[in-house]
C-alpha cells in the first residue's frame, strides 16, 4: 500500500517502498533513517522563497495594468521590428511561466554538492561535502537577474551554467592555486559573490549574452559538457552555444515559445518541447528534426532513460504520460508512443494535469508534482517505482510531504551519479530545500 505522510508530518527518505516521516524537520532523525547507511546526513538549506513566489491572482476589474518599462528604442527600424515580433511572438503569461518547471535546482553530478534558484537574482549553492559545516555560497551579480534556470556543466569539476534575463551566467569555483580565466568584459567590479566561510570561492567566468528582451527559461549540457543548448520562453528557437568559443548558433521550428530542451545521455537526441503543444525530437549530427503534438496542453516535464532509448513525457492538462521509444541506433529518427497510466492521480487524487516530472538517471525512481487536488494530497510529491522491460510501467510508492503548512513544490531533482541509490532535492514553498535518499535494497 502507498505510504501516506500524515497532516503536520514531514518526510525523511525511504527505505525500500516504505516513506519514512517525522514530526518536524530533525537532523538527528534523518541520521536515526539512514545516516549509518549512507554515512552522512543531507541537512536541509533555509532560503526565502517569496521572491520566487508571484502573485497569480489577476487584476481586480478597476485595476489598471502595471506598466511595462521598455528601454528606449535606437530607431525607428528597431521600434517597427519590436512590434512585429511582438505581434508574432505574444509575451508568455507570467502565471505559466511559474506553473511549468524551468530547472531551478540541479546536483553536480559528479560531487555532493547542490545549487538551486534561491532568490529572484541569486543562486545558493552548498556542498554537503565539506566536512567543517560551512554555510551555503549566495552567487549574484549585476548581469544576473530574474534567475530562472541553473545547471552544472558535465566534466568540468565545478561550473554553472544560470539563465537569467538576456543571457546565461557562467560562475566557476576558485581555490589557492586553481583560479579560472576569466573573458574579457567581466571583470571582479560587474559581480559579487558572497561565499559564507573559508576557503575557495565562486568567480562568474563569462557572459553568454542573447537579446536584452529574452528570458533564459531552459539550460541543458550535453553529457561530455562541451555545448549548452538554452531556450527562452518569449521565442520560438533554441540556441546551441560553444561555450569555449562564446558562440551561439540558434536553430528553429515553428512559432510557438520553447518549454524545455533535454539532451540524451549519449549525447545523439535533443528533445525541445513548445507551449502550443508541439515538440520536436531532434539528431545532432545533421541537426535534423521530427515533429510531434499533444491535445493534452503542453510538454510540463521530460526525462531520457540511463540508455537514452525512452523519452518520459508529461503534459499540462492530462494525467497520462506518454514514453516515446526510438526504434533504431542515431541518427535514426523512428520512433513510437506509448500512454503510461497513473490511475492515482485521476481516482484517488483528482488533479487535471502534471505540474513538474523529475526521472532518476539509474531509471529506478520517478518524482512528479501534480495541479489542484483534494485538500489530502494538495502539494504532496509522488513518488513511484518503474520498470521499464518490456515497456515503461510505473508503480506508486507513496507521497513526500514538505515542512510547514501548505508547503508546496517550487523545483525537485534527483542526484544523477548517486551511488547508494535515487537521492531527491525539492525546494518547498515553505522556505526549505529538502534532500530525501530513497535507499532500494537492490543499492
Amino acid at each position: 500500500m502507498p505510504s501516506f505522510p500524515p497532516p503536520g508530518a514531514v518526510t525523511v527518505c525511504e527505505i525500500n517502498r516504505d516513506l519514512v516521516a517525522s514530526d518536524a524537520l530533525s537532523d538527528d532523525r534523518a541520521k536515526d533513517a539512514y545516516g549509518d547507511v549512507l554515512g552522512m546526513v543531507f541537512s536541509p538549506i533555509p532560503f526565502q522563497p517569496d521572491t520566487l513566489l508571484t502573485n497569480r491572482n489577476p487584476p481586480a476589474a478597476d485595476q489598471a495594468e502595471p506598466a511595462v518599462e521598455s528601454a528606449p528604442a535606437a530607431s525607428l527600424l528597431s521600434t517597427v521590428s519590436e512590434f512585429f515580433k511582438r505581434m508574432i511572438f505574444p509575451p508568455l503569461d507570467p502565471n505559466l511561466l511559474e506553473e511549468f518547471d524551468t530547472q531551478k535546482v540541479n546536483w553536480n553530478p559528479h560531487k555532493h554538492c547542490l545549487a538551486f534558484v534561491s532568490g529572484k537574482n541569486q543562486v545558493t549553492v552548498h556542498d554537503f561535502e565539506d566536512s567543517d559545516g560551512k554555510e551555503p555560497c549566495i552567487l549574484t551579480s549585476d548581469h544576473q537577474t530574474n534567475v530562472k534556470a541553473v545547471e552544472w556543466r558535465p566534466n568540468s569539476g565545478k561550473m554553472i551554467a544560470v539563465g537569467c534575463k538576456g543571457g546565461i551566467c557562467l560562475w566557476s569555483s576558485s581555490y589557492p592555486g586553481n583560479v579560472p580565466f576569466m573573458k574579457s568584459g567581466v571583470t571582479s567590479s560587474s559581480f559579487s559573490a558572497f561565499p559564507r566561510g573559508s576557503g575557495g570561492q565562486w568567480i562568474l567566468v563569462d557572459v553568454l549574452r542573447c537579446s536584452s528582451a529574452e528570458q533564459i527559461s531552459a539550460l541543458c549540457w550535453k553529457p561530455d559538457g562541451r555545448y549548452l543548448a538554452s531556450a527562452s520562453c518569449n521565442s520560438p528557437s533554441f540556441t546551441i552555444w560553444d561555450v569555449s568559443q562564446g558562440l551561439g548558433t540558434p536553430i528553429r521550428r515553428g512559432l510557438s515559445s520553447i518549454s524545455l530542451v533535454r539532451w540524451s545521455p549519449s549525447g545523439d537526441y535533443l528533445l525541445a518541447a513548445k507551449f502550443d503543444g508541439t515538440f520536436h525530437f531532434w539528431e545532432t549530427s545533421t541537426w535534423t528534426s521530427e515533429p510531434w503534438s499533444s491535445s493534452n496542453g503542453y510538454v510540463s516535464g521530460a526525462n531520457w532513460d540511463p540508455e537514452g532509448r525512452v523519452a518520459l513525457l508529461s503534459f499540462s492538462n492530462s494525467t497520462t504520460l506518454g514514453s516515446i521509444h526510438l526504434s533504431s541506433k542515431p541518427p535514426s529518427l523512428d520512433a513510437h508512443l506509448l500512454p503510461v497510466e497513473l490511475p492515482e492521480i485521476s481516482s484517488l487524487i483528482v488533479s487535471r494535469g502534471i505540474e513538474k516530472l523529475a526521472w532518476d538517471a539509474s531509471g529506478e525512481r520517478l518524482a512528479l508534482s501534480f495541479k489542484d487536488g483534494n485538500e489530502m494530497y494538495c502539494g504532496l510529491v509522488a513518488v513511484y517505482d518503474v520498470r521499464r522491460s518490456p515497456i515503461v510501467s510505473l508503480s506508486l510508492v507513496g507521497f513526500i510531504r514538505g515542512p510547514g503548512e501548505g508547503a508546496k513544490p517550487l523545483a525537485f531533482a534527483f542526484h544523477n551519479k548517486f551511488k547508494q541509490g535515487p537521492l531527491l532535492s525539492v525546494c518547498w514553498s515553505s522556505g526549505w530545500c529538502c534532500t530525501y535518499p530513497l535507499i532500494l535494497r537492490s543499492h
